[in-house]
């Protein structure tokens, strides 16, 4: 779909700019003309000599009048993308297919909503794998006293403060950047958090949910 897309602006910009000699040979006036003295209108060396300025220019001309395009994702250039994602502090892997990297840019709004959130951090993690992630949130214990009251020396529950899991199922042939996650996660999680990522294929989801089953039946 954005090829067709990119197919019909680069087709619209060959017929804003017809070729110099098509130009020349149909007699085409240069619109230039229009900011010159009556005088030289009639002047056919000056007709043709400002055609090479109009054939030069047009492409200029042609992308401010339809620079909407070039900040638009699904339509921009591919080159322009890390270039704008550089700008949104977007993390951008050259790697990722066209599409991938398109859809990315066009969720910076949505993903800067909810910069530092559990749903920021999960819509982030979906774009770059193509799959749910599973986002644990683990709490302190309750330190209880032996009478059952408020003490140090008993801790009901556990886990660590402000620390929370990331968990990915992936499909078996999915490509996965353990790193780039990891990259993902530091740039989108608050500053005073910490984590624990926590990788798996589908096909080992499996085996370990039949191993389970196997032994809750013996």
């Amino acid at each position: 779909m954005d090829n067709a897309i990119a197919e019909n602006v680069h087709s619209s910009y060959l017929r804003y700019r017809p070729p110099l000699e098509q130009a020349i040979a149909e007699n085409v006036r240069s619109s230039y003309l229009n900011y010159l003295p009556a005088l030289y209108s009639k002047d056919e060396f000056l007709k043709r000599l400002l055609m090479i300025f109009v054939n030069i220019m047009a492409p200029i001309q042609w992308r401010v009048d339809h620079i909407e395009l070039c900040f638009d994702p699904k339509m921009m250039p591919e080159d322009f993308l890390p270039w704008i994602a550089d700008w949104l502090d977007l993390v951008l892997d050259e790697n990722w297919p066209l599409e991938k990297r398109r859809a990315l840019v066009g969720s910076a709004v949505e993903l800067y909503q909810w910069r530092g959130t559990r749903r920021g951090l999960k819509e982030y993690l979906r774009v770059y794998t193509g799959a749910e992630p599973v986002i644990t949130e683990h709490f302190g214990g309750i330190r209880l006293e032996n009478e059952s009251k408020l003490g140090y020396n008993t801790v009901l529950g556990g886990g660590r403060d402000h620390c929370f899991t990331v968990t990915l199922e992936l499909e078996d042939t999915a490509p996965i950047d353990e790193q780039m996650v990891k990259a993902i996660i530091e740039a989108e999680k608050p500053a005073h958090t910490a984590y624990t990522l926590e990788l798996m294929r589908k096909s080992d989801s499996k085996s370990a949910a039949g191993t389970n089953s196997a032994a809750e039946s013996d």
